[in-house]
């Protein structure tokens, strides 16, 4: 049963990702721990490996279609998010998952209140 609420977590997640070009730190994470009782680092690690394979190869397909992706600035975010990724992660395996999850919280917070108040 429990691999079928994580399949229709992630077609929930590649909906909303669809839908609004996010998903696997607003949901999944939170998701994670909340109904599967992960760790903040197991959730953030799990969110990450899910990505690797479908990063959106199917709804990067359709914005390239409609003439919505600039491949070179893509492509040279890949790069910086691949070796930013390396450093995030190993930082963030250094600090308790305690505190990890209130960062993660607080961040999520900080980008809400922008997001709804300011342009």
């Amino acid at each position: 049963m429990k691999q079928v609420l994580f399949i229709l977590l992630g077609a929930g997640v590649g909906v909303f990702s669809g839908l609004f070009g996010l998903g696997g730190g607003i949901v999944v994470i939170p998701a994670l721990i909340f109904l599967f009782g992960f760790t903040q680092h197991m959730a953030q690690g799990t969110s990450l490996a899910m990505m690797i394979p479908p990063i959106g190869i199917l709804a990067v397909l359709q914005y390239y279609k409609a003439g919505n992706v600039q491949v070179l600035p893509a492509m040279l975010l890949c790069v910086g998010f691949v070796i930013g990724g390396y450093f995030g992660a190993k930082m963030a395996l250094t600090l308790p998952s305690d505190v990890m999850r209130k960062l993660f919280g607080g961040v999520l917070f900080l980008f809400s209140i922008r997001m709804i108040f300011f342009k």
